[in-house]
């Protein structure tokens, strides 16, 4: 397989490339990081434009994906719905259909980016579906900028910010447990993750209080992707017993399956009765060694301790928020038909 063959492809699951198509997506971002170090100028995506639709706002995406396209010589494009007339319920008289919109976007750029979470839509799995349909109608590629079910730019970051660190992840154990917060969060990066970890050869440890399950189709394709890379994945409702041994501990907050019909302020109350479910020294100790990876923004203080966050030998979770910016910028360079 050549990169260029990667050109014009989507990337709204990890579910959607071959574990050769990641290898060189990871490939060709350590490259770009290492000139980018080596204080190389490039041109790679010179007067190309990346438009990025943004239903939900971010912390580091936008950042990321600005800056990006920034260093390679490119331009990006911020894009609100609300100043747009863009339907995504087909409403009669509600706005443009995506169809319509899609298309013209693809006559003024290279790429598309898309973010829209669970509470921009009317039933889980609603914003990756929008996404895939803007996929069949866009003429350039389209990338997942985060779904309601995935976060591929996240999970692949963690996978290179993994291999980074402690090298072939063959084995490795890596614990994603769910962690106190009354931040309620999304599911998408969680999901990205495993279904990631588990096809890069990892021992997958999911933990989650009961009331916590995941979409039991990403559950089944983790387990499918461990059974082809001979790795492992594992459920518990105990926190303790997934870290134990855990070279990767990734501590983080999420919903419940009930969040579309009970609300944001019924989740915090059913998170408040977890709240030992924190990512402590203590825990830390069982670990070996129990590296923290996490996709921020962190909750300090409940979701995992101040002593482990700023622990430069434990915490991986700078270096992990900059490799989004170098990920990304390869992502993009491949499916946007960059020069190399």
């Amino acid at each position: 397989m050549s990169w260029h063959d990667l050109a014009g492809k989507n990337m709204i699951s990890v579910k959607d490339w071959s574990k050769e198509e990641l290898d060189i997506l990871l490939k060709v971002a350590g490259d770009l990081k290492s000139r980018h170090y080596s204080g190389e100028s490039l041109n790679i995506l010179e007067n190309e434009t990346f438009m990025m639709l943004f239903f939900n706002s971010s912390t580091r995406t936008r950042q990321s994906f600005e800056a990006g396209m920034s260093q390679l010589g490119g331009h990006s494009q911020f894009l609100a719905p609300e100043t747009m007339r863009i339907s995504i319920n087909r409403e009669p008289g509600g706005g443009e259909s995506i169809k319509d919109t899609t298309r013209v976007m693809g006559r003024y750029s290279e790429g598309v980016g898309v973010r829209i979470l669970e509470d921009k839509v009317d039933y889980y799995g609603q914003g990756t579906e929008i996404m895939y349909e803007m996929g069949k109608y866009s003429s350039v590629p389209i990338i997942n900028m985060a779904s309601d079910i995935y976060h591929p730019c996240q999970s692949m970051t963690d996978i290179m910010t993994m291999q980074e660190k402690v090298g072939d992840l063959k084995d490795k154990k890596i614990a994603v447990t769910w962690a106190y917060s009354p931040w309620v969060r999304s599911w998408g990066s969680i999901q990205s993750n495993i279904l990631t970890s588990a096809l890069f050869g990892m021992d997958v440890n999911l933990a989650h209080p009961a009331g916590y399950d995941l979409d039991p189709d990403v559950l089944d394709m983790t387990e499918e992707n461990a059974k082809k890379s001979g790795g492992s994945f594992t459920v518990t409702n105990d926190m303790d017993e997934a870290i134990e041994d855990a070279d990767i501990v990734y501590p983080r907050n999420w919903m419940s399956p009930d969040r579309y019909e009970i609300g944001k302020e019924k989740e915090i109350e059913m998170a408040g009765q977890h709240k030992e479910w924190k990512y402590t020294k203590e825990k830390q100790e069982t670990a070996d060694p129990g590296h923290l990876l996490h996709c921020m923004p962190v909750d300090r203080g409940n979701e995992v301790s101040d002593e482990i966050m700023d622990d430069p030998d434990l915490s991986f979770v700078y270096d992990q928020a900059e490799n989004r910016l170098h990920l990304q910028k390869g992502l993009m360079a491949l499916t946007m038909e960059g020069e190399f």
